[in-house]
């Protein structure tokens, strides 16, 4: 027997059930580089870059254990065809995916082509994401199970099928990104680094965790950052939340440093909940999570106020750092993240699907499943969430009360005193043009009054447009159970499972 382990969203050889069940047989591991995949309005260079080393990593740790990674270029029924004609495999193992649409389409159009050539395949969870029927009330005990099984053991063996690689990684072309910004300072990829980031994080820069994620001062170094590397699954989110425990429960642990690792596992928790928006309703990377506040914003509105709060040069100091930041690095901590979204929303009255394209891009962590729903609470389009309209300069003066960040981000401002960082345009042009600030613009607009008509325009939308009882279905749907009723209907069936003709669905922790 033949097996194809197919690598999507998962790179790495620890936990991984696929490769496991397939080691015993002829495997193929396979990964396919999509080249419309990677044209999409959400993908960029940065997000390639990361990937194509954690590819490399992942060839060197199978090509140790007897199978080197087997790399095609193309679409990926046409290269499965491909592989098939070539060795007769019949079985797929792959992990399931809650991607963007594109790859939910890719997905649905392997279904069809494994039933037509009677190909069994077999998707494994790596999250705690359920797909098909579920309960919705029951689910935290449903994301529980799949993080307390045991993981799969990392194969010391596999028996290859193939062994020559038709476009070798060493001299992959990049796909053609066109001009995206560059990123110096991106997060490596691969197995090594993650694996090295999760133990110095849960030894030493977890103690700070609860305490420190807020502020762009502290989070680089008090957040885990291992954020791309769940995205890209070089490490398994399973091993990190059983790493975490474990961790927590060492008797030498102080009680502030265990209050940080559990605020930590909430965040996994919290990691998958959001992702299970997605798999529910993949529209939602397109359409309101609320669908009576659809007309709230128009796109097109503003085009300058869009340009210039992607280049960082609102005029407000901490959203430009913030935005110059992720430029930078493709990283900046999620109150941060958070603000950008809100300040494009609420203040600078875009339409929320510009702006979230343009961080998808950004972030080397991007995960559509917490992205898009992510984006829609931020811009007060979900109908159950309170409404966050941040005040750029109050969060200024809490997360970097002495400029800190503002300087290392915005030069212009290098000179500014602190009593003038957070608000520079309260001095005088020959202040700025003394503290070399005149080259830094004066803000988009009045923040406050910004945020009183945002507040107005929502106020006035619900009162005419937003029903009841389409709220009560969005709750029902999406809202989180920990302060609810219990009362509510259950086994709705995933549009996931309903549409995409997925067979072989193996629920193994259940």
């Amino acid at each position: 027997m033949t097996t194809v382990a197919w690598f999507k969203r998962d790179l790495r050889v620890d936990d991984h059930g696929p490769l496991h069940d397939a080691a015993a047989e002829g495997v193929i591991p396979l990964y396919v580089v999509e080249p419309d995949y990677w044209q999409l309005t959400d993908t960029s260079e940065r997000q390639w870059a990361f990937t194509l080393e954690s590819l490399l990593d992942l060839d060197s740790e199978l090509r140790d254990r007897g199978a080197p990674l087997i790399v095609h270029h193309g679409e990926i029924t046409a290269v499965l065809h491909h592989l098939h004609q070539q060795t007769g495999f019949t079985r797929l193992l792959s992990h399931e995916e809650t991607g963007n649409d594109w790859t939910f389409q890719r997905d649905r159009a392997v279904a069809h082509w494994c039933r037509a050539q009677g190909v069994e395949w077999r998707e494994y969870r790596q999250f705690g994401v359920v797909r098909g029927p579920h309960d919705r009330d029951h689910w935290d005990n449903a994301w529980r199970a799949v993080m307390e099984a045991p993981a799969y053991a990392t194969p010391s063996r596999l028996t290859p099928k193939l062994t020559e690689c038709p476009h070798p990684l060493a001299s992959l072309k990049p796909p053609a990104f066109g001009d995206q910004l560059p990123c110096p300072a991106r997060q490596r990829g691969g197995m090594d680094q993650g694996e090295h980031l999760l133990a110095d994080f849960l030894k030493q820069r977890s103690r700070g965790y609860e305490k420190c994620i807020s502020s762009p001062v502290t989070a680089w170094e008090a957040s885990s950052r291992l954020s791309p590397h769940i995205a890209h699954g070089t490490v398994s989110l399973r091993r990190i939340v059983q790493q975490c425990r474990a961790t927590a429960a060492a008797p030498e642990i102080s009680g502030a440093h265990r209050r940080s690792l559990k605020a930590f596992r909430s965040r996994l928790h919290w990691h998958c909940h959001f992702i299970q928006k997605l798999e529910d309703e993949p529209a939602i990377e397109f359409q309101t999570i609320h669908p009576d506040l659809e007309g709230l914003r128009q796109p097109g509105n503003w085009p300058e106020a869009l340009e210039r709060w992607r280049e960082g040069t609102t005029g407000w100091p901490l959203v430009d750092a913030c935005m110059r930041a992720l430029h930078h690095s493709g990283w900046i901590n999620f109150r941060m993240r958070a603000m950008l979204m809100a300040v494009a929303s609420y203040h600078l009255h875009q339409h929320w699907r510009e702006p979230a394209l343009h961080l998808a891009r950004l972030f080397t962590d991007y995960e559509p499943g917490i992205h898009y729903p992510q984006a829609q609470m931020q811009s007060g389009l979900t109908g159950i969430n309170a409404l966050r309209i941040y005040n750029p300069v109050l969060q200024s003066h809490r997360l970097d009360p002495e400029g800190r960040f503002i300087r290392a981000w915005v030069p212009e401002l290098a000179g500014v005193p602190n009593e003038w960082i957070h608000t520079p345009w309260g001095l005088s042009s020959a202040q700025r043009s003394r503290l070399g600030a005149a080259a830094y613009p004066l803000p988009l607009i009045d923040h406050e009054e910004a945020a009183r008509r945002a507040r107005a325009r929502i106020k006035a939308w619900r009162q005419q447009h937003v029903r009841r009882d389409m709220t009560d279905q969005v709750l029902a749907r999406h809202g989180s159970r920990a302060h609810r009723s219990r009362n509510r209907p259950s086994g709705r069936r995933s549009p996931r499972q309903a549409h995409s003709g997925h067979t072989g669905q193996m629920d193994l922790f259940q």
